[in-house]
C-alpha cells in the first residue's frame, strides 16, 4: 500500500515538473517563487553564475570534480536559444578565469532543438570551442523520447568536429541497447542514467531488478573497454555494484556521478577511498522542473523540502 501511494505521488510530480502553465506562474508569484526556492536551494549552485562558482570552489577544494548545467529546457525561440548558449559560453570564460575544475551539462532544447536543428549545432559548436580552451567536457543530457533520435544525430554530427562532446545513455529504454552499441565505438564519453521521463507503453523497462541488471551491464562494458563513461545514479547498490566493476577492470577513464544534494555524503566515502567521484551541480531561476524531478525520484522527500521551507 505505502508504495503505491508513493508511486502515486512520483508520478504526479512528474507530470507537475513538465506543465509549462506551473513553472509559468511560479516564476511570475514573487512569494511563491521565494517559498519553494527555499526548498529548491538544497539541490541547486545558485541562481546566477557568481552564486555557483561559490558552490563550485567549495566542491572542488573537497576533492570533487563537477559538471554544471545552466536549468532550461523546451526553448521555443531563437532568440532564447542564443541567449542560453551566450550563458553556457560566459559560464566556461568563468570556469578558465576562476581555475574551477567543472564541465559542462546541458539539454539541446535549451539551445534550439524545438527551433531548428541547424541552430542546435552551432549553438553546440560554439559551446564546444569555448569549452575546449581549457580541455573542458560538454556533455549532453537526454531529453524526452520524442527527441532521441534528434538528440543522437546532433552528437554524431558535431562530435567529428569536436571531441570534447560527450551524450547521455537512459538503460531504461529498449532501444538502447542498439545506440550503445554504435556510440561505444566513437570516442565521446557516455553517461549512463536509469531514465526518468515518462515514456509511451512498451518503450522502457520499468524500475526494478531486471533494469538494475541491464543498466550495469552497460556499465561493465564501457568499463571493461576503458571508454570514458559517467556512472550516474542515486542507487547505493548500484554504486557499489559499479565498484566492484571498477576494481575487475581497473579503467581509468570513469567517473561516478551525483547530483548536489543527493546522498552527496555516501560519494565522500567513495572518493575517501581512491574512486573518481562528480557532483552534478545546476543553476539558473529554471528550478521548479527540477525541484519536481528531485521529489519524484523519492517522495518522502516532500517533508525535507517543507522542512526547508519553514526553517
Amino acid at each position: 500500500m505505502e508504495q503505491d501511494l508513493l508511486k502515486i505521488a512520483s508520478d504526479a510530480l512528474r507530470k507537475a515538473a513538465l506543465n509549462e502553465d506551473v513553472k509559468k506562474f511560479i516564476l511570475q508569484n514573487e512569494k511563491l517563487f521565494n517559498t519553494l526556492k527555499k526548498a529548491a536551494d538544497r539541490y541547486i549552485g545558485g541562481e546566477t553564475i557568481e552564486e555557483t562558482i561559490l558552490t563550485i570552489k567549495r566542491i572542488n577544494e573537497n576533492g570533487f570534480v563537477v559538471t554544471t548545467d545552466f536549468m532550461g529546457e523546451s526553448i521555443r525561440s531563437e532568440k532564447e536559444a542564443n541567449e542560453a548558449a551566450s550563458e553556457f559560453i560566459r559560464f566556461a570564460k568563468t570556469v578558465k578565469s576562476e581555475s574551477l575544475n567543472s564541465s559542462i551539462s546541458l539539454d539541446l532544447s535549451h539551445i534550439g532543438l524545438l527551433v531548428s536543428r541547424d541552430l542546435t549545432i552551432n549553438n553546440l559548436k560554439l559551446i564546444c570551442e569555448e569549452a575546449n580552451k581549457i580541455n573542458q567536457e560538454v556533455i549532453i543530457s537526454m531529453e524526452g523520447t520524442d527527441r532521441t533520435n534528434l538528440i543522437i544525430e546532433i552528437y554524431e554530427e558535431v562530435l567529428k568536429t569536436h571531441s570534447n562532446l560527450g551524450i547521455t545513455l537512459q538503460a531504461y529504454l529498449y532501444r538502447t541497447r542498439k545506440d550503445f552499441e554504435k556510440l561505444i565505438k566513437l570516442p565521446g564519453s557516455i553517461r549512463m542514467v536509469k531514465g526518468a521521463y515518462d515514456t509511451p507503453k512498451g518503450l522502457s523497462i520499468a524500475r526494478g531488478k531486471e533494469l538494475d541488471e541491464i543498466y550495469l551491464s552497460y556499465v561493465e562494458e564501457l568499463l571493461a573497454a576503458n571508454h570514458k563513461c559517467a556512472i550516474a545514479s542515486h542507487d547505493s547498490k548500484i554504486h557499489n555494484r559499479s565498484i566492484e566493476l571498477i576494481d575487475k577492470h581497473a579503467p581509468s577513464n570513469y567517473v561516478i556521478e551525483r547530483l548536489l544534494g543527493i546522498c552527496n555524503e555516501e560519494l565522500k566515502t567513495f572518493k575517501d577511498k581512491g574512486y573518481k567521484c562528480r557532483i552534478y551541480v545546476v543553476y539558473g531561476k529554471e528550478w521548479y522542473l527540477y525541484l519536481c524531478n528531485r521529489w519524484a525520484e523519492y517522495p518522502l522527500n516532500l517533508f525535507r523540502g517543507l522542512a526547508d521551507i519553514v526553517e
